[in-house]
């Protein structure tokens, strides 16, 4: 496989730490049918895909998960 060239950088005005993981405690959806867990680590809400738990999460403060939930209940987010 080749190498990737793509470079990863700090994106402007990101002011999250790298937070660790490997301990978090991963919640799935309440019927368990999802493909998102959401961890809370550290006063930060990680978001990931459960099956890709190696991959990257997303994370989130706590006023950014508010607007992000507030959205999804109001159909922000609806595709159809």
């Amino acid at each position: 496989m080749a190498e990737s060239t793509v470079q990863q950088h700090p994106l402007a005005g990101w002011d999250k730490p790298e937070l660790d993981l490997s301990s978090a405690e991963w919640q799935s959806s309440s019927r368990g049918l999802g493909d998102v867990q959401i961890a809370f680590v550290e006063g930060f809400i990680a978001m990931r895909n459960s099956g890709r738990p190696g991959g990257p999460s997303l994370i989130f403060t706590p006023a950014e998960w508010g607007a992000f939930v507030s959205g999804a209940r109001e159909g922000e987010f609806d595709l159809t």
